[in-house]
């Protein structure tokens, strides 16, 4: 659930990798204590059932980005494929993926630092219970959210460099922990069979059988794969041929290495004691197997990767609700930058968010991760539907890559099961999820529809003069924002208009022309033009003509944003062909809408 500003140099295979192999391996910290809770000891093999989902899904991302390789993850992929509409609730709910993964870090991270605590305690002279200790964890949270967003405001951006070394002592952490914890049970022939096998039994007839055990635990222990999404959400700061490998790598590390510590975990506790210890489960057996330097040694590896995702997550969201703002799909008030180039009022009122989830749910850690995986899983679902709608809606899309269709449908399939599996698991969750989700995609229909809901309201206040020139002027200023549009020839122009109105606020529009030579096509939309606005089929469109003498290419859309000064968020374009030499990431951001 990564966002990286942009460097001139691209990334490589090795630092892309590394940061959003953080996001994906910190699950290791806390699912397998998940996994146990719900299965026992079938913890491992529900793990590799769920990392197996990652393999479905790298086809599904693959085919999307590399078509449509800009940042935005499923928000922009939605964006280019269907409407405005649909991409601000794939927005919408990231945004909330981010707000519960952020939380769920700091309270994992303050928990296995206060367990490291808890064991200093007798040690020390200090006149402090466990008690007191364990009631500071809340406000400790709060400070951790808290410092963050500081270092955010203050310019503190994530570090490729960082990251890498995080993320190298988190893999060395975790391979110690699983050859220490075998070596462990092996020789010292731990034997927790017996209480293993009773207390999954008692699992599986409160869950009324095997399967729907089984079922339950996978839609729960989805919260394994979170972060698989991050890559697509800095794509543009990658080396071509990098994303794929990317995807690639962080299946086979979920693949390995939660199933394997769910393994060893339940070689060194029994269900009961993983269960007990769920928030900081590597922490309790890292104590049983080497004592207090591997439990400390566990607790500072896990508090600085989770504190990494917390940071990952403040500047994910900063940059998803920026291209949002800039989209009118949220205030645009949010996106105004300070001096550092950081945006503070999108970080205060994520902050906020995040403080007030926290408090909700209390900071327990299944609620937190019930919100988060219908976060989550509601994105990965719009993902694959935005796969299979954008082969419906763009079919002449240029795509280097195109995932079987089986294998779209499976994934799709398997996130969506595990969205309903974590609604039947606790309807809470989804009481908590639509308590944020309600207000904020309101908040974005409101700002997408402002135009009608401006002009509406601008008729009912007639008796009101004051107000009324007040909301005339807000309209009118979203009315006369302009929007242009390169159009290759008339055929798509009903349906070029159409979209606008059905997804735009602004009403002055611009039809950009450039094929170099071809009189026929420049007369034909010369000619057009004025037939439609005597038909009447947008009467409160304003439509002028550009005409380009230079062939359409990235540099000459690039050349009229610069010259007109344009952003390119306001400048539509067709599907890249392919025939075309270039593709859709190097126009720098426009939309495709036809």
């Amino acid at each position: 659930m990564s966002d990286v500003k942009k460097v001139h140099t691209k990334l490589g295979e090795f630092f892309a990798t590394t940061i959003c192999g953080n996001d994906i391996l910190s699950s290791a910290l806390y699912v397998s204590g998940i996994a146990a809770v719900f299965a026992g000891a079938y913890a491992p093999f529900v793990l590799f059932a769920v990392a197996c989902v990652l393999v479905l899904y790298r086809s599904v991302y693959r085919e999307v980005v590399e078509a449509l390789p800009v940042n935005g993850g499923a928000y922009n992929a939605l964006l280019n494929a269907t409407s405005k509409v649909t991409a601000a609730f794939a927005g919408v709910m990231t945004i909330l993926s981010y707000t519960a993964t952020s939380v769920i870090s700091a309270k994992t991270a303050v928990e296995y630092l206060f367990t490291f605590f808890e064991k200093l305690l007798p040690l020390t002279q200090l006149n402090i219970s466990v008690d007191q200790l364990h009631a500071w964890t809340l406000p400790a949270v709060i400070l951790v959210l808290g410092a963050f967003a500081l270092l955010v405001i203050a310019g503190v951006k994530d570090s490729a460099r960082v990251a890498a070394g995080i993320f190298v002592f988190h893999v060395i952490t975790l391979t110690v922990f699983a050859i220490v914890g075998l070596t462990y049970a092996f020789l010292l022939h731990v034997d927790l069979h017996a209480a293993n096998a009773a207390a999954t039994q008692a699992i599986v007839q409160s869950h009324h059988g095997l399967w729907p055990t089984l079922f339950l635990a996978f839609s729960a222990c989805l919260l394994g794969v979170s972060g698989f999404e991050s890559s697509a959400n800095f794509v543009e700061e990658q080396a071509p041929g990098v994303f794929k490998k990317t995807l690639r790598n962080m299946t086979l590390g979920v693949l390995v290495f939660n199933p394997l510590i769910a393994q060893v975990v339940l070689s060194v506790l029994n269900v009961n004691q993983i269960v007990q210890a769920k928030d900081f489960v590597l922490a309790t057996a890292a104590y049983q197997i080497g004592g207090l330097f591997f439990l400390g040694w566990i607790a500072i590896n896990a508090f600085l990767v989770l504190c990494g995702a917390v940071l990952t997550g403040y500047i994910g969201v900063s940059g998803l609700i920026y291209r949002m703002s800039l989209d009118d799909c949220l205030p645009v008030f949010l996106a105004k930058r300070n001096v550092d180039g950081s945006h503070p009022r999108i970080i205060i009122a994520f902050f906020l968010l995040c403080s007030s989830i926290l408090f909700l749910t209390r900071g327990d850690l299944l609620s937190l991760a019930g919100v988060y995986t219908i976060s989550f899983l509601g994105v990965m679902t719009m993902f694959a539907a935005a796969n299979l709608i954008l082969r419906q809606t763009r079919p002449d899309l240029k795509r280097p890559y195109r995932a079987p269709t089986l294998v779209v449908i499976l994934a799709f399939s398997a996130t969506l099961a595990g969205l309903v599996g974590n609604l039947l698991i606790d309807s809470r969750n989804a009481v908590y999820f639509l308590l944020y989700f309600i207000p904020a995609i309101a908040l974005a229909m409101a700002v997408i529809f402002r135009r009608n809901i401006l002009h509406r309201l601008e008729r009912l206040l007639t008796f009101i003069p004051v107000l009324r020139r007040k909301v005339l002027h807000a309209y009118e200023r979203t009315a006369n924002a302009r929007l242009y549009v390169f159009l290759h020839h008339t055929g798509k122009l009903f349906r070029t208009l159409k979209y606008i109105n059905d997804n735009e606020n602004g009403q002055h529009i611009t039809i950009v022309h450039c094929k170099l030579g071809d009189r026929g096509q420049r007369e034909e939309i010369q000619h057009i033009l004025p037939e439609l606005e005597k038909a009447g089929v947008f009467p409160h469109f304003n439509i002028d003509y550009a005409y380009i003498d230079q062939v359409f290419s990235p540099a000459t859309v690039d050349q009229f944003s610069r010259t007109h000064h344009v952003p390119k968020n306001r400048i539509f374009i067709g599907s890249i062909h392919s025939h075309h030499e270039f593709f859709y990431d190097d126009f720098g951001g426009v939309r495709i809408i036809s």
